[in-house]
């Protein structure tokens, strides 16, 4: 745990759905995956600050949704994304997350990229992003991830630092 955090408490996250929890079956790993997913993002869904968010549904690739292929493989390519064992280990993170996204220990703002405006929410010990894409009215889980790359974390951390100054200028 990173000790300098100023903002406070630490927030522990859910724990880890490993394959070796399935004997290594890939096929049932992703089935069990998909129905945690199926239980916080369809049956019921995440608020986040009081909006309860909708669903990106398609296309939908193997009986699954668009959003859950986001948050569970990469890959730019939408009909070839591949699967990442660490996005599907966190599936229990990303609506834990939204849910508490007023723990003063997670970095939430905003950002655009083209003509889409996003909500971050960062886990900063943990690597790890939440990505909500704004609509007209309502807020899509757009995609959760581990954050690889150190400049992509210090990238997050000032994009956070300057979204936090611009609103105390307001």
């Amino acid at each position: 745990m990173d000790i300098n955090n100023e903002n406070n408490q630490y927030l522990e996250l859910p724990e880890l759905i490993e394959l070796s929890q399935f004997g290594g079956n890939f096929v049932q790993y992703l089935e069990a995956v998909y129905e945690i997913f199926t239980n916080e993002f369809i049956r019921s869904r995440p608020i986040f600050r009081g909006t309860r968010l909708a669903l990106k549904k398609f296309p939908v690739t193997d009986g699954k949704e668009a959003t859950f292929w986001h948050m569970t493989s990469e890959g730019s390519d939408e009909q070839n994304r591949l699967p990442d064992l660490r996005r599907l280990e966190r599936i229990k993170w990303p609506s834990f997350i939204i849910n508490n996204s007023e723990h003063a220990y997670l970095r939430v703002w905003e950002n655009t990229r083209g003509t889409k405006t996003n909500v971050l929410i960062m886990h900063e010990d943990e690597n790890y992003v939440v990505i909500l894409r704004k609509g007209n009215g309502y807020l899509l889980p757009w995609t959760a991830y581990l954050i690889e790359h150190k400049w992509r974390k210090k990238k997050f951390i000032k994009e956070y630092e300057e979204y936090i100054k611009s609103k105390e200028r307001q």
